[in-house]
């Protein structure tokens, strides 16, 4: 599985840094790029709305396959787009690539959490971050030797499914019937569930965190911090450096609670991105992507672990609709955030709009708080974190 996070983690990287590239090519100017990054985040969130009942029909692995083989299909065409409007379908059906793959990796990883019952959800989400941290250095490579984009990103694509060959019959399966897709009662059920409105909206506000970071992070040390391409996409591979180290030690940190991981993440990230957008020094924009990396660290993983628990059934099985609905809530960040920072930045600069994202992380703590609460509200006796009490269990 940690394979399969990594693989994500390399598509994904493979491509974000080099919009700069890609924005010169068609001529965007911030607030169109805003829009046309949107059709990824369209895609992305409705794919990831339908990815809990083709997994509980079909099994992760046919849909991990599945994303993998649009997602190589997408990259190589990325190459040729010309206009605003043609990169903007292109990345509707990039996003939902993504949105199946991420969607359908995470229920198998929650598969793994149960059968070992130790709390390492985190350390598979260090693999996504690794991977994005490994196709960002590759497209820093490739920007710095002035690589075409359509060699690169056919090998990019070639890789991609050449690794899910190998490892695809590594990825659980919950044997057929275990699990249901969010249909019927079950899905006005999860809707009335305050907890996980409220978990919805922690993975939400991380989502516009990593989307802007991921979009614009690169775009943002060049033209306000004056560093070359090559070196600015350097920068979103520190966000992910930052990232995958922290989430390397997530079986420990989790120890101290869901809650306190969370608030102490959401004031390390607000600290971070406005240091980076106030301060007009190239070591400090490193270093506030740096703090914002491994203030975020947590909340994807830790999100989708209190989700995945807060569905499971007598018999162990189950979580599938409630991490398809989290996770289709959390999209909506990706959804709002690029437009939202290209609009901001319209309207006054992007150091402004970097800033206001740094503000947006700090509301991730009130929200985790109430989160906790409404759960406890649920059930009383529910543990404080799940992955952790059956990890002491199992010992």
């Amino acid at each position: 599985m940690f394979v399969v996070f990594v693989l994500n983690g390399v598509v994904a990287g493979s491509w974000a840094p080099r919009m700069p590239t890609l924005a010169e090519r068609i001529g965007a100017s911030p607030g169109v790029l805003g829009l046309v990054l949107l059709g990824s985040n369209i895609g992305l969130a409705a794919a990831a709305s339908l990815a809990g009942r083709l997994c509980a029909r079909f099994g992760a692995p046919v849909m991990v396959c599945a994303a993998v083989l649009l997602a190589a299909c997408v990259l190589p065409v990325l190459a040729l787009v010309t206009t605003p409007l043609q990169l903007g379908l292109l990345l509707v059906l990039l996003g939902a690539s993504f949105g199946l793959f991420d969607v359908s990796m995470n229920i198998a990883a929650v598969t793994v959490v149960r059968r070992v019952r130790r709390p390492i959800m985190p350390v598979f989400h260090a693999g996504f971050s690794f991977g994005a941290l490994a196709g960002s250095v590759g497209a820093a490579f490739a920007a710095g030797h002035h690589l075409a984009l359509l060699p690169y990103f056919g090998t990019a694509a070639a890789t991609a499914l050449a690794v899910t060959l190998a490892v695809i019959r590594f990825v659980p399966r919950e044997p057929p019937g275990t699990g249901a897709g969010p249909r019927g009662g079950l899905r006005r059920g999860m809707l009335r569930r305050p907890v996980l409105w409220l978990l919805g909206a922690v993975a939400l506000l991380s989502a516009v965190v990593e989307g802007s970071s991921y979009d614009w992070s690169s775009l943002f040390a060049v033209r306000e911090r004056g560093m070359t391409p090559a070196v600015g996409a350097i920068m979103f591979s520190v966000f992910c450096l930052a990232m995958g180290l922290v989430r390397l030690f997530g079986e420990q940190i989790e120890r101290l609670g869901a809650v306190r991981v969370l608030v102490a993440g959401a004031v390390v990230t607000g600290i971070g991105l406005l240091a980076a957008a106030s301060v007009p020094v190239a070591q400090v924009t490193f270093a506030g992507y740096v703090l914002a990396g491994a203030g975020v660290a947590f909340a994807f993983p830790v999100v989708l672990d209190l989700a995945g628990a807060a569905g499971r059934r007598g018999d162990g099985t189950g979580g599938e609709g409630e991490i398809s609905f989290v996770t289709t809530v959390a999209y909506s960040g990706f959804l709002l955030g690029p437009p939202m920072i290209g609009g901001i930045a319209s309207l006054s600069s992007l150091p402004f709009a970097v800033g206001t994202v740094g503000v947006i992380a700090t509301l991730i703590a009130p929200t985790a708080l109430a989160a906790a609460a409404a759960r406890r509200r649920e059930d009383p006796v529910v543990p404080r974190m799940p992955a952790a009490a059956e990890s002491a269990e199992a010992r």
